[in-house]
């Protein structure tokens, strides 16, 4: 049975756990506040907020509901934007009416939930982070003037919190109504997911995040069996030990975002993570989905193959671990059976005169899909080059680790002739195609 909160109402239910949120939301629970637009995760319009216990704090983070399961909803808060309405318009929504901030008002509810878990988020409130909270959120006809006036506006009143406890200011504010104080002590009370690994039945698909799944498979996962790993704890977390970085399979890109551990070897690390899709997005998608997805524009595979990173496989009886270089053998196909999933990510950190750099070219410059993508690092000592890895989407039938240009640069000092050496070389070295995306 599924047990969580919608809002202030306590769902116990029998359902298909692979049925979307979105579709419990606004065809079970009659909630049509939360709107459909592209199904995909782009738009944003089905924003919800997602509320969990975590160190024994309570977290609200953004998510897409067309691609979020109900079986991750399992022991949390979920919010939708009639979750935060008040009897009169609430702060948020009064910035939104007084700049003129809506016009068809499709889009208006995702907006106002985004800009509601900035509200309620524990990080430093600044103009910059009220923005970038709702950069998963697209507009289609009001235009984005008036609405980042909203958001100044909204900004404007967090900057008196002062160190008060966040979802009490919040209140007070009149951001978010009253009921949001006692949800703490009601989630302890509701059965969380099992931690335990269980037996992976026949016909059963791993689910992750689902950001990708259900892009794909939307009008099939709903009925089928699914063994959910979101939330399972063996599979999260991101450790250091010695030079050895070791990620859990579940960890999201947001994870990887807030961890110390990449913010201190990888100098430019938010300005990679701003270009992998949105925050909703990279609040649910997690490491391993994005390499057993196997696109070969995947952004966290590219990045993790230029690092070597090995993979740790489970199928339930007995891990074995595997290159992530040698993990594709052919466009969407993998060195995996069908039991196993990736229980952990192992990767050697950059140490501090290494060079790292992952680019993406795409057609905007957020919130796409890469048209091509590469990463390269480079261990140096002194000028010199010891070892390397270089890797690049788009450019063949897999994501593409450059064995050929990787072993070429040992040895060699970085100067131009040596760059201009090194793109022949992989030029050499990849099999792009044409076909509907590019050339």
């Amino acid at each position: 049975m599924l047990q969580f909160i919608l809002n202030q109402t306590e769902i116990k239910a029998v359902l298909a756990p692979g049925l979307t949120l979105l579709d419990f939301i606004r065809y079970h629970k009659n909630l049509m506040g939360t709107k459909i637009g592209c199904r995909e995760g782009d738009c944003g319009a089905c924003t919800i907020l997602v509320g969990e216990i975590k160190n024994d704090r309570l977290v609200y983070s953004s998510a897409t509901s067309c691609l979020m399961p109900i079986g991750n909803a399992q022991g949390k808060h979920i919010v939708t934007i009639e979750g935060i309405n008040l009897e009169e318009l609430n702060a948020i929504q009064q910035a939104f009416a007084e700049e003129g901030a809506t016009q068809c008002g499709f889009c208006t509810p995702g907006f106002v939930v985004s800009l509601a878990g900035f509200c309620i988020n524990d990080k430093e409130p600044s103009y910059k982070n009220a923005i970038d909270t709702m950069n998963g959120n697209i507009c289609r006809c009001t235009g984005y003037k008036s609405i980042e006036r909203a958001a100044a506006n909204v900004n404007n009143k967090m900057q008196l919190r002062n160190g008060q406890d966040t979802l009490q200011f919040a209140v007070d504010q009149k951001m978010i109504p009253a009921y949001f104080l006692d949800i703490k002590d009601r989630l302890k009370n509701i059965n969380l997911p099992t931690n335990g690994q269980t037996v992976h039945e026949a016909n059963t698909k791993y689910l992750g995040g689902g950001t990708d799944l259900y892009v794909q498979q939307h009008d099939t996962i709903a009925t089928e069996q699914i063994d959910f790993l979101f939330d399972r704890t063996s599979l999260k977390g991101i450790t250091q030990t010695g030079n050895t970085c070791a990620i859990g399979a579940s960890a999201t890109v947001t994870d990887i975002a807030e961890s110390k551990i990449f913010q201190d070897h990888f100098t430019r690390l938010e300005e990679y993570i701003k270009l992998v899709s949105s925050t909703q997005i990279r609040n649910m998608a997690t490491v391993a989905g994005n390499f057993t997805n196997a696109s070969p524009i995947g952004d966290l595979t590219i990045f993790f193959l230029a690092l070597n990173a090995t993979l740790q496989l489970n199928d339930g009886k007995q891990s074995r671990q595997i290159q992530l270089n040698q993990f594709y053998k052919g466009y969407k196909s993998l060195d995996k059976s069908p039991e196993e999933f990736i229980e952990k990510i192992f990767f050697e950190l950059p140490g501090e005169k290494d060079l790292f750099n992952f680019e993406k070219v795409c057609k905007r410059t957020y919130l796409d899909i890469a048209s091509v993508n590469t990463a390269i690092y480079l261990k140096m000592k002194e000028n010199e080059i010891v070892a390397a890895g270089m890797s690049a989407g788009g450019v063949g039938p897999i994501p593409t680790y450059l064995f050929k240009s990787s072993e070429w640069l040992v040895g060699k000092r970085v100067s131009a002739t040596m760059i201009a050496e090194l793109i022949a070389v992989a030029q050499a070295e990849i099999k792009p195609i044409s076909d509907v995306r590019g050339t």
